[in-house]
């Protein structure tokens, strides 16, 4: 079971790649604040809905300083699908190893239709422009979910 973050920590370095088979980095966002979302599976329900209000909101995010990440077990051919079936905006990127998953927490025994599993926990970290946690948010629903950060964060 991986360990959770706290404000406060370092959030872990990271390098994967997106739906174009394309590195990207946390460090590339050095000095903007990163909303890092972490979502089970491409194109279902649920993480679709996550998605597409990410891309609703995000020309919002960006204008208050935030950049927004979704990281799901997928590889980039899926994610590829998935942007291009939903028109997504939001730069998703793959972690088939799930070792970034496990750094964030995000991966680990959950409950399911009342059955305990192991899988990825939907979970969303706020990182702030130095690289620390702001937040950190786990078990969170897919619906309204990106319109109580932004309530949360007071935008």
């Amino acid at each position: 079971m991986s360990e959770r973050l706290q404000p406060g920590d370092t959030a872990p370095a990271f390098t994967l790649p997106d739906a174009d088979g394309k590195q990207v980095s946390l460090a590339d966002h050095k000095g903007r604040k990163v909303i890092v979302y972490f979502y089970p599976a491409a194109l279902t329900p649920g993480c679709t809905k996550q998605a597409c209000d990410f891309t609703d909101n995000l020309d919002f995010l960006a204008g208050h300083g935030y950049d927004v990440i979704g990281v799901s077990p997928d590889k980039p051919e899926k994610l590829a699908k998935f942007r291009e079936k939903e028109e997504l905006k939001v730069t998703l990127v793959g972690d088939p190893e799930k070792k970034v998953l496990e750094a964030y927490g995000a991966y680990g025994e959950k409950k399911l239709y009342g059955k305990t599993v192991t899988g990825v926990i939907r979970s969303t970290v706020v990182v702030d422009e130095e690289g620390k946690v702001e937040r950190a948010l786990y078990n969170v629903k897919a619906t309204g979910h990106v319109a109580k950060i932004i309530k949360d964060l007071g935008l």
